[in-house]
């Protein structure tokens, strides 16, 4: 009998966010003991209730809600409702049934339930604050820690949101920069490496118009669904990058925890830029310049054909045996 990994998420939701947040509750080998929100792509009280909106939908209502910090812990709070809409939906009429409130202080739950659940995992899909606040108050409670899976960051890949920076690193840089700066005076511990998922990898993820046509074909409910939460996302890469489709970053973070040998990359130590031209850059030292431990394991090649494989087959209920990404289909 297999067991299922406990893990928190934590997140910022977001259009991918919420593309993650499907894969994740539709995969039998995660326990989801509580999704934690943080203030990113939009304001935590407005991504709490999108949490709700994909709980709702996938019939996961039970899962407990968390609401997090509401700024950064330092610089001033700059969302990104340009990317995502204003409701960080993408602008989809989706309300759920009966309005629902999140339970306070993520960071408490974060703290009470690393102290008190072996092996739990934590998936940080957003900027850092809740992490960094968490460290703050009581670091040993990360010596329980299993896995920390980060999407954020980016080697060699440029910047979403400035030349050098991705954005959830950007938004929060010194959260950003503590995190990576327990984990490397953890490095010679029972500590894990932070497994960052950044730039380099996230963006060989573009969901296109094809795939959504494929997907609702396979389902017409749950594909559909996809199609309206993404529209807003797909024109703002058409309008920024002339990209036809739209780079779903948060839900590869999901699928490397599921399945590891799906991108592989290298272990470095890692140092986020606070401030400055370069605020927010991941500084991934490869060449060990620093001579410091590492703290990092930074992804850089991903199997796009597995991953489409993975996330088609359990956000539309189908075997992946049946999915064509070869040939004509797609």
């Amino acid at each position: 009998m297999n067991v299922k990994q406990p893990i928190i998420i934590d997140c910022d939701p977001g259009i991918d966010d919420s593309l993650a947040l499907m894969l994740a509750l539709n995969s039998p080998e995660l326990d989801i003991l509580g999704i934690t929100v943080v203030c990113g792509n939009v304001p935590a009280q407005i991504g709490a209730q999108n949490v709700f909106k994909i709980l709702e939908f996938t019939g996961h209502e039970n899962i407990p809600v968390f609401l997090g910090s509401q700024t950064p812990l330092q610089k001033p709070y700059i969302d990104a409702m340009d990317t995502h809409g204003k409701d960080g939906f993408g602008e989809f009429e989706y309300f759920c049934k009966q309005k629902k409130t999140p339970k306070p202080d993520a960071v408490e739950f974060i703290l009470e339930t690393l102290n008190s659940i072996p092996k739990l995992s934590i998936i940080a899909l957003g900027p850092l604050t809740n992490i960094a606040q968490a460290i703050r108050i009581d670091p040993n409670a990360f010596s329980h820690l299993d896995r920390f899976v980060s999407m954020g960051g980016n080697f060699r890949s440029h910047g979403n949101c400035s030349p050098v920076a991705e954005y959830n690193y950007w938004c929060d840089p010194l959260a950003a920069k503590e995190v990576f700066s327990f984990f490397e005076q953890k490095a010679d511990a029972s500590y894990p490496k932070i497994e960052m998922v950044g730039l380099d990898v996230t963006r060989k993820i573009l969901l296109t118009p094809n795939y959504l046509e494929y997907m609702k074909r396979l389902n017409l409910e749950i594909g559909s669904f996809v199609e309206n939460l993404t529209r807003f996302y797909i024109d703002f890469h058409w309008n920024v990058e002339h990209l036809i489709g739209c780079v779903i970053n948060d839900p590869l973070a999901v699928a490397h925890f599921l399945c590891p040998k799906l991108c592989s990359g290298i272990e470095a130590f890692t140092d986020i830029a606070v401030e400055g031209i370069c605020e927010g850059q991941s500084v991934v030292d490869s060449m060990n310049f620093y001579k410091k431990p590492s703290n990092s394991l930074v992804l850089t090649y991903v199997d796009t054909k597995h991953f489409w494989s993975l996330f088609f087959s359990r956000l539309l209920h189908i075997s992946e045996s049946i999915i064509l990404l070869d040939g004509g289909s797609l």
